[in-house]
């Protein structure tokens, strides 16, 4: 198998349109603000519960890329001072059998640090393929033998300590130049007749850019539905405007909502570069609050565009994802709150018990001020993370609450998570 570059490595036609659907997606970075002369309200409604949360993570695939290290992987799924508190780990299912183990020692680790552990396809194995004009896909004479293999992933996994949490029918199968493709009445055929054999949860369709023309007839057809546990997708290119799916809370009822991959604005720029990495903050909240899905997955989780740098450090992009994933933890619910009080300041909050979590993007040249009034809300406490130019998750401040209202700024071009309690 060819290893895998980057997308900014790769000179393929077909990388350099993903990369251009990736920052067609970004949006404005350098937006500017006159200081408000009086503090705008935000209204936070524990009451009011929206998805329930089940967590932030990336992808280890160690064909393509050397593993995570031992300290990498702490750094990467530990919830300690410096750590990023990732909850979701991908990995691939490999055709070729022999590179299984590869992927044990990472997922092994993750889950023992509490984290979940999904697997995704490329290619089945070569014998079960077939060339058509469209390029590659799996023999309709070999769906059972591919729930076979699936499984068979499955078990391994679970004999070497990783019980994975979903298996995947089928990475980006609409963009499927380099591997196998399905068409979705080709996805809704395994589901319908091969998906229940599958020893775990089932994702589909993954569709590179959230084209609802792959999942829209999974919702709606009931046999297919009701083998598929998650419906997956990527958000690479995909405008905000199209991350709302109607269709899934009209009829997805107990299945969950994932968002399994995607970089942002790009592969190409350092994860260091401030205040771009703002986009990547911004970028989780739409997921979050417009589409309401319920985890954000990266792509590598060591590269110079990832959470991880290089050389193991936490990037400015991880810091923004880390906002979220070391205190919306797996089972918070997000709540209502007043998601975009003024231009470009953009806010979320979540909660779990009495304890509830706000984060705030500040994307503004300026620094802005806001009363924040939590219903049904008394006396607490808060504290307070920021990451801005000169700091990543630095403890910012802490202060008491009374009578459900307080004060706050957020600084100029940065984020900031309250934890009250």
């Amino acid at each position: 198998m060819t290893a895998r570059r980057d997308h900014s490595e790769n000179k393929s036609p077909l990388v350099h349109r993903r990369t251009l659907l990736a920052a067609g997606a970004a949006l404005p970075v350098l937006a500017t603000a006159t200081p408000a002369a009086a503090a705008t309200s935000v209204v936070v409604e524990p009451s009011n519960v929206q998805q329930t949360i089940l967590g932030f993570g990336g992808m280890n695939h160690t064909v393509w890329i050397n593993d995570l290290t031992a300290a990498q992987r702490e750094t990467a799924f530990g919830n300690g001072a410096g750590q990023l508190g990732f909850t979701v780990l991908r990995i691939p299912v490999h055709e070729d059998r022999a590179n299984w183990s590869r992927e044990v020692a990472t997922a092994r680790r993750a889950v023992e640090l509490g984290a979940k552990v999904i697997a995704s396809p490329w290619n089945p194995p070569a014998s079960m393929t077939e060339t058509f004009s469209g390029g590659k896909r799996l023999r309709y004479s070999s769906y059972g033998a591919y729930a076979q293999h699936l499984n068979d992933f499955v078990a391994f996994m679970a004999g070497n300590g990783v019980n994975l949490y979903g298996i995947s029918v089928q990475n980006e199968p609409d963009y499927a130049q380099e591997w196998t493709a399905w068409t979705s009445s080709e996805i809704v055929r395994f589901l319908r007749e091969n998906a229940g054999a599958v020893n775990t949860r089932v994702i589909a369709p993954e569709s590179f850019q959230y084209r609802k023309n792959l999942s829209d007839p999974i919702l709606n057809d009931a046999t297919a539905l009701a083998n598929v546990d998650i419906i997956g997708a990527h958000l690479y290119g995909t405008q905000p405007a199209d991350f709302p799916y109607p269709l899934f809370r009209q009829k997805g009822a107990g299945k969950e909502l994932w968002m399994t991959e995607v970089y942002h604005p790009n592969s190409s720029d350092s994860a260091d570069l401030w205040p771009q990495a703002l986009d990547v903050g911004e970028h989780i909240h739409r997921a979050l609050v417009d589409g309401r899905f319920q985890t954000y997955v990266w792509w590598y989780i060591r590269r110079s565009y990832g959470p991880l740098r290089e050389d193991g450090q936490i990037s400015k992009r991880g810091a923004n994802m880390a906002h979220f994933a070391k205190w919306v933890r797996p089972g918070f619910s997000r709540i209502t709150a007043t998601a975009n009080p003024q231009s470009n300041v953009y806010i979320s909050a979540y909660k779990s018990g009495s304890r509830i979590v706000i984060v705030a993007i500040n994307k503004n040249t300026s620094p802005v001020d806001h009363v924040f009034t939590l219903r049904d809300t008394g006396s607490a406490t808060a504290s307070t993370w920021l990451t801005n130019a000169s700091a990543n998750l630095a403890h910012y401040n802490d202060f008491a609450i009374s009578g459900g209202t307080f004060n706050a700024q957020l600084p100029a071009r940065s984020i900031r998570t309250f934890v009250l309690n």
